[in-house]
This record gives structure tokens, C-alpha cells and sequence, in this order.
């Protein structure tokens, strides 16, 4: 059976992470996942997972100095230590809250150099990961939304991890950029699913929830299940209102 994990960075924005974690419990996800939490205690959050028994399935490194413009560091030559450092913060948070799973995210640079820093950056990321057990995420944004991002394809996203070689490192396949950039998304995860991680999900062209759009998510769920994936499939989406009225999809696509 396919189950579903609320992507809390963009599901219930309008209560606090524990509040969230609550709702996506009472709304029947099975699992939950968010961006940046580290402006509230990891303590407050790991609460809220007991309470709920609901795991945390991943969280993403800080994107920088956002008011500058920055979406990650990880790709970014010259400021290696800021990367790490976000690393290191990732890590600790995840190991407190019980995440499994780390998207180390790059940046804007599409230059050789941030290639060689990325890869630099994620071997420190996966052996430092690898001590507590984690795994590191790497996902490819489309150039709509994320124009100069490093990662874009998940055809150089599956490079990079080649080239890296360690084993707790994966891709993050969401299938609304990979929709978005690459089309035929059900024959992409049929290739990749030896490295892939996590899956997300949103329509498109416009990142709403998925009973609408270009993308047959029926089809696509059901080949996900038939691949034998069985982790939770990440809902990250943007709701149009209430998060709450925005889940019949649930019932009618599962």
C-alpha cells in the first residue's frame, strides 16, 4: 500500500512545526519530512514525534544567506567552511530528532569549481553522516524555479553520486522537477530507483496537489508500489488555501 509523508515546509506553514507534526497526524500521513527547522528546539520537535509516532523522514541544510540570494552552499567554491558548517548543524539536528535522511543542498554555481566543491562537500557529508548512521539526499531543481541551480538533471545528479561512491549517498527524485524538466517520469524512477532515496511529488506545471496536472500520479504510484518501493512518498506541494481542504487526493489516489 502506498503510504505519504506531509512535506511540512510547505503543508500547514500557517502553525508551529509541533503543531504541524500533529495535523499531518490527524489528516492520516503516515510520515512527515520538512526544509529548515532549526529555529525551533529539536526537543519541542522530537515531542511531537512521540506523541504522534510519526518519524521524521528528512530536512534539508541550511540554504545561507537567503536575503543575498543564496539556496545552499555545498556547490559554492570559496565558502567550504559555511558548507561544512551547515553539514555539521544538519547532521547534529537530524541525530537529535531521529531523520534519516539529509538533502545537502548545493546552491547557485554551475561552474566546474562548484562541481569539484560539491563533491568535496558531499564526501564529507556521507562520512560524517555515516557515523550516525544517515543518508545523504542530493536532488536536481528545475530551471523555472531554481534558474543557476548547480543540480538540474537527474542524469548529472547520478554522476555525481557515481562519482562520489559512497554508499549513503542518494537521489532525491521528486517527480515535480523531474516532470518539470526531464517528462516522462515514470520511465526516469523505473532507471534510477537503484540510487533513489526519497520520493516528492507535486502537479504540474503548477505544484499543487497532485490530482491535477500533466502528471498521472495514479500511474505513477502505482509503479512506485510495483517496484517495490515502501517507504513513504514525500506530498510536497503548495496548497491553494487551507492545507486541510486540499487533501482529497489522499482517498482517490492511493
Amino acid at each position: 500500500m502506498i503510504r505519504f509523508s506531509a512535506n511540512l515546509g510547505f503543508l500547514w506553514t500557517d502553525r508551529p512545526l509541533p503543531d504541524a507534526i500533529h495535523a499531518a497526524r490527524a489528516a492520516g500521513f503516515h510520515a512527515v519530512e520538512c526544509h529548515w527547522p532549526y529555529d525551533i528546539p529539536a526537543s519541542e520537535v522530537r515531542q511531537a514525534l512521540t506523541e504522534t509516532d510519526l518519524e521524521m523522514l528528512g530536512l534539508n541544510t541550511r540554504r545561507g544567506d537567503v536575503e543575498k540570494g543564496d539556496n545552499g552552499l555545498s556547490a559554492i567554491p570559496g565558502r567550504k567552511a559555511e558548507a561544512r558548517a551547515a553539514i555539521d548543524e544538519a547532521i547534529d539536528y537530524a541525530s537529535e530528532i531521529g531523520v534519516r535522511n539529509i538533502h545537502v543542498m548545493a546552491g547557485f554555481d554551475q561552474s566546474i569549481a562548484g562541481r569539484h566543491t560539491f563533491i568535496d562537500n558531499l564526501e564529507y557529508a556521507c562520512n560524517q553522516g555515516a557515523k550516525r548512521s544517515l543518508t545523504m539526499l542530493i536532488e536536481p531543481l528545475n530551471e523555472h524555479d531554481a534558474p543557476g541551480y548547480f543540480l538540474r538533471t537527474t542524469q548529472q545528479a547520478a554522476d555525481i553520486i557515481d562519482d562520489v561512491g559512497e554508499p549513503n549517498l542518494k537521489l532525491m527524485f521528486d517527480c515535480y522537477h523531474v516532470g518539470s524538466t526531464e517528462g516522462d517520469v515514470i520511465a526516469r524512477l523505473r532507471k534510477l530507483l537503484p540510487i533513489i532515496g526519497h520520493f516528492q511529488f507535486a502537479s504540474v506545471p503548477d505544484r499543487g496537489a497532485p490530482d491535477h496536472g500533466e502528471i498521472d500520479y495514479r500511474a505513477v504510484f502505482s509503479e512506485i508500489e510495483t517496484l517495490g518501493w515502501t517507504m513513504p512518498l514525500g506530498a510536497e506541494y503548495r496548497p491553494q488555501g487551507e492545507t486541510d481542504a486540499s487533501l482529497d487526493w489522499m482517498s482517490t489516489l492511493s
